[in-house]
Formats: C-alpha cells, sequence, structure tokens
C-alpha cells in the first residue's frame, strides 16, 4: 500500500475540549503531527498576549491546529459523494489544515511587526525546508510539499480546496472563534457550526452554504464581530502588546548601540541582524522569549528593565480614548511633556490602533480572501449572503477603527505635586478617562 493510503492499525483520538474528540486514522497524519515542527507549536500560545487579560487563555497554536485539521476532516467526510467534490483532493486538504499555522513565531504578530517577519512564509519554509515536515509529505510525493504550501498560500490551482482553508467561512475562523471563546469564558464565540457544516456544499470554486443555513452563518459572522471587538482588541491585551512590541525594540536598539549585557541575547542576534535562519526561527518559542525578559527585568538599562518587569508582572499601560487627527495639538504637548519629566515618549507614550471588517463582498482588485459568502438557493443560483441577510448587510464593507493611547500612569502619579509638568499631563489625558 502506497504511503499516501497507508491507515493506522486503530484510530487515534485526541481528547478536546471544543470538538469533544480529534480523530486520526491517516498514517501522514499521525507521522506529520509527531514532527518536531509541530510540536514546536506546543510552546507558542493562540492569543499571544491575551492571557494577561483572560487568565485562561493559556491554549496554543497546537490546540488550534489540531481543531481546524478536525473540521476539515468532517467537512470532508460531509462532500465525499457529492459532485464538484474530488476525492483525491483529501489527504491534501488535510495536511493544508494541519499544517496552516506551522510558522507562528512566539507572540506572534506583535513579535512580527518588530522584525518586520511574516509567519505565512516560515510557514512555507518549513513544509518546503530540510525539517521533518518536509520528509513526511515527500513520502507521500515529491511535489506533494509543493501543493500544501500551495494551498495555505491561496496559490493552489483549485480554489475549492484553498476557501476549505481560507475563506470568509473557513476552518480556520469557526475552530479559533469557538476555541477562543471556550478558553477566554466569553459567551460571544460561540455559533452552531454542526448546522454549517452540514449545509456546506463543494461548488466549482468555493465552498457555499445551502439557503436554510443562513441563519447559523449570521450568527457566526456575528460571533467573530463580537470576539474582535471584546476579546482580540482588548485594551488590556494591546496595553501587554504594546509594552512587548517595546521590549522587543528596545533590546535591538541596545543591540545596535553595542550595549553590554548581563546576559547575551543569542538566540535573537540573527533577528536584530535581519538575517534569521530556518533553524534560528524554528529554535526562539516564548518560552525562550520569556525566560530573556526575566533576565532583562535586571538590566542596568532603566527603559529596559522598566518595560521588561512590567509584562512579568502584569504592570500594564493604563490608556484613554485618543483620536489623532483630532488631537494631534495634545498629542504634541504630551510628546514634550513626556521628554521634560524625563520619560522618553517613543517608550512610554504609545498611540495603539485596531481595526476590523467584519465581512465584505467582493470589490475589483481587492484581495481574494474577501470573496464573499454565497447562499446556494433551491432553484440552484447562487445568491451573496448580504443580498439574504438584513443582517449582514447592515455590517457588510464598514471598517471600524479604534485608537487609544497607552501610558503609564503609576509613573505620572509619582511625580512631585508642585512639578507642573504632572498637572498638564493629567488635564490632557484624565479629562479623556471621564
Amino acid at each position: 500500500m502506497a504511503y499516501k493510503d497507508e491507515k493506522l492499525n486503530e484510530e487515534k483520538v485526541f481528547k478536546d475540549p471544543v470538538h469533544r474528540y480529534v480523530h486520526v486514522r491517516d498514517r501522514v497524519i499521525w507521522d506529520l503531527i509527531g514532527t518536531k515542527e509541530f510540536q514546536r507549536l506546543r510552546r507558542i500560545k493562540q492569543l499571544g498576549t491575551s492571557y494577561l487579560t483572560f487568565h485562561g487563555a493559556e491554549h496554543s497554536r497546537l490546540n488550534h491546529s489540531l481543531g481546524v485539521y478536525e473540521i476539515v476532516r468532517r467537512v470532508l467526510i460531509n462532500f465525499e459523494d457529492r459532485p464538484n467534490w474530488n476525492r483525491d483532493e483529501r489527504l491534501l486538504c488535510l495536511c493544508a489544515a494541519l499544517l496552516h499555522d506551522l510558522g507562528h513565531g512566539p507572540f506572534s504578530h506583535s513579535f512580527e511587526k518588530v522584525f518586520k517577519l511574516d509567519h505565512e512564509e516560515y510557514t512555507r519554509a518549513i513544509i518546503l525546508g530540510n525539517t521533518e515536515v518536509n520528509q513526511v509529505l515527500t513520502w507521500v510525493d515529491e511535489d506533494f510539499p509543493q501543493k500544501v504550501a500551495d494551498v495555505i498560500n491561496k496559490t493552489y490551482h483549485d480554489k475549492l480546496v484553498v476557501s476549505l482553508i481560507s475563506s470568509q467561512i473557513d476552518a480556520d475562523r469557526m475552530d479559533y472563534l469557538q476555541r477562543d471563546a471556550y478558553f477566554t469564558g466569553v459567551s460571544y464565540g460561540h455559533f452552531d457550526m454542526e448546522r454549517i457544516l452540514r449545509v456546506m456544499r463543494p461548488v466549482e470554486d468555493q465552498v457555499v452554504i445551502k439557503q436554510s443555513g443562513m441563519h447559523a452563518v449570521e450568527d457566526y459572522i456575528m460571533s467573530r464581530y463580537q470576539m474582535y471587538w471584546q476579546v482580540y482588541f482588548h485594551p488590556v491585551t494591546r496595553s501587554a502588546e504594546v509594552i512587548l512590541t517595546k521590549i522587543l525594540h528596545r533590546v535591538k536598539e541596545l543591540y545596535d548601540e553595542n550595549y553590554a549585557f548581563k546576559v547575551e541575547p543569542t538566540p535573537f542576534v540573527s533577528f536584530f541582524e535581519e538575517n534569521v535562519s530556518l533553524e534560528d526561527y524554528i529554535n526562539l518559542d516564548e518560552a525562550v522569549v520569556i525566560y530573556y525578559f526575566q533576565m532583562w527585568a535586571n538590566e542596568d538599562d532603566t527603559i529596559l528593565s522598566d518595560l521588561a518587569y512590567r509584562f512579568i508582572n502584569r504592570r500594564l499601560f493604563k490608556y484613554v480614548e485618543f483620536t489623532p487627527n483630532v488631537q494631534m495639538n495634545e498629542w504634541r504637548q504630551l510628546y514634550q511633556l513626556f521628554e521634560d519629566i524625563g520619560l522618553d515618549p517613543n517608550y512610554y507614550l504609545v498611540l495603539d490602533s485596531s481595526s476590523d471588517l467584519p465581512y465584505d463582498f467582493y470589490r475589483p482588485g481587492e484581495e481574494e480572501e474577501r470573496l464573499p459568502i454565497h447562499l446556494l438557493m433551491p432553484n440552484k443560483e447562487l445568491r451573496e449572503l448580504s443580498r439574504q441577510s438584513d443582517i449582514v448587510e447592515a455590517i457588510s464593507g464598514k471598517k471600524r477603527t479604534d485608537h487609544k493611547l497607552y501610558y503609564p500612569k503609576d509613573l505620572i502619579e509619582k511625580l512631585p505635586d508642585d512639578r507642573p509638568e504632572k498637572q498638564q499631563i493629567k488635564t490632557i489625558l484624565y479629562k479623556q478617562e471621564s
């Protein structure tokens, strides 16, 4: 029997709090789960710094990756004998689902922004490079790693396969919404996934939803909207991300200035020098980063030691609502006042913005992942979701943006009351709180 068709002697299951069980019968999937690159995802949190806001949010990228695989596995059981579905793509879909987040680094998006990295590029590099994952995929077929990389890169020729992993209603989103809701303890991210899976249908280039399942999809979209603003963009989480980002900026700045660290930041050097090998990237996980944060809390550089101490011990910045284009004069005043009191505004006065587009219809020239959700009508016609749903139409194409200004309120309060700068800062910042 060919390796790609090989089954385990008996089905393996992973107990899962969201899907109850994750089922594995394919030898290829079992072998991929056992690779060191996949196991590394245990050491990368799914929600980055959210555990400092929601204490239960300690789940990992590995949890989520198994969940996405399980959803795709269930979808494909439903697709098995339907027209427009090529059964030969089954293993490719399962592998792409399992490996889609393989390249995430420690604290994911914050880390990427500082060092100008792209986790999707590293996902492809791990799949195509000299890795255990690549070895397993190559056992299937010489060109199989490239196919998996193409699906994740959204360049695979069969767009139906791509849409299972990446679209406006895909296995990735369906898992992370439910999983993140479960571990944060909120009620927003829940929707009737079983109903959605039952009414999914394959057409030529995408997965569509039977019209009878429209209300379940409405619920899914609204849960996504709520999760972004109540969990993913929570201001306390963003405060932790701001401090994390500033720690990494400060360490890089000190390294560039030949600062003598008490503990050399060896695992970060290739990132500072923008010469990151695949091995360097894979070896850096959140356990390593947190260790260095603990070490940096004892550094002689006051900015680095203060920021690292804050992150490790959850002494986060406070925040106020701030609209930059309206309050630019106040921003300039605050910047100067922070300099006057000896707080570097580049590290202690941070404007952070978040924005989200919960659902969009197709607009020429925009990225493919914004292809709309289509409903399959009883007469077999396809209708774009927002044309049928008043609820979805109300939020379609509406991008919401939120700005907050973060600062160390504790350090402001410690200033002597007779310092005029203290009162000026409080006048500008604290009026935003009321």
